[in-house]
């Protein structure tokens, strides 16, 4: 395919120019970049800008920009769509449901590959323990519950305990977590499960570089509304991904990483700072050994 994992992509400026810079360094050797590249590469060799390709095919120039540099995946009847124009059969449809396929599949890594290489991490969870943070008991539960098969749930688990060498190996990453008050109330349905996970937590929060916020009720609304990770890469870029029930965006680009930092900035000022986390934490515990919850918003 004309060399496509090392090729550039295009500068969306409508002149034809397709390949004016780097793949994005989120995307670089994935399924989705050597999509975009293709796409790329195939307007460039038709020698059209966006905008001529967009009155082809009907699609919005900022919306084909977006395909050729990564920064969305579109749907797969755009695929269709310049297969047409283009001429190439069914090739760009096949590359996209690769993408697709891949997207789904990092759901089981999540930011692995980019966190082995990171200087900082920050994130934010709202409905279940950060998967950096969980035991094993805790993550099987979880699991189960999304209906996996056990050699499926078995690969995520072992997945998600090697990524937690990033905080504990000779040279840890700095980590922040901002763990919603929800996440807490939710107990493990085993008792000794989340008795285990309390005390990995309680544990967690003293380890070097890592800071632990519990986030209580008491604060009030915000408008983070699906689990957050940042990562800081040593080139100076910063990856974010959110992720929900079913799926999850993965994005370096500064326009959209800017205001989930920002929002994880706001959201970190109104939450209990360290020592106040860890005194909550430990009442948790205290209180779920004894068969009872503490009151409500109490550490708030």
């Amino acid at each position: 395919m004309e060399n496509d994992d090392d090729s550039t992509i295009g500068d969306g400026n409508g002149n034809g120019n397709a390949r004016g810079k780097n793949v994005r360094a989120v995307d670089r050797f994935s399924a989705r970049a050597l999509y975009a590249n293709r796409l790329a590469y195939e307007r460039e060799r038709s020698g059209m800008s966006l905008v001529q390709l967009g009155e082809k095919c009907r699609y919005e120039q900022s919306y084909l920009h977006r395909l050729e540099t990564g920064g969305r995946l579109g749907t797969v009847q755009a695929a269709r769509a310049l297969d047409a124009v283009y001429g190439t059969g069914d090739l760009l449809e096949r590359l996209w449901w690769l993408a697709k396929r891949e997207t789904k599949d990092r759901l089981v890594l999540g930011l692995a590959p980019f966190e082995a290489n990171a200087a900082g991490i920050q994130e934010y969870a709202n409905s279940t323990v950060p998967d950096l943070l969980q035991t094993r008991a805790y993550a099987h539960e979880q699991l189960h519950l999304a209906q996996l098969s056990d050699e499926q749930a078995e690969e995520q688990v072992t997945a998600r305990l090697d990524r937690h060498a990033r905080l504990t190996g000779p040279e840890p990453v700095h980590y922040r977590a901002l763990i919603d008050e929800a996440v807490l109330r939710r107990k493990a349905r085993d008792p000794k499960t989340w008795t285990a996970q309390l005390e990995h937590l309680i544990e967690a929060a003293q380890w070097p570089g890592v800071a632990l916020h519990v986030l209580p009720y008491g604060t009030g609304p915000h408008h983070l509304r699906s689990a957050l990770e940042l990562v800081y890469l040593r080139n100076g870029a910063t990856v974010a991904y959110t992720q929900g029930s079913w799926s999850g965006h993965l994005t370096d680009d500064p326009e959209e990483v800017e205001p989930l930092r920002i929002a994880f900035d706001s959201l970190r000022d109104t939450a209990l700072p360290p020592a106040a986390s860890l005194t909550f934490l430990r009442a948790l515990l205290d209180e779920h050994t004894q068969h009872g919850t503490p009151e409500e918003g109490a550490a708030s």
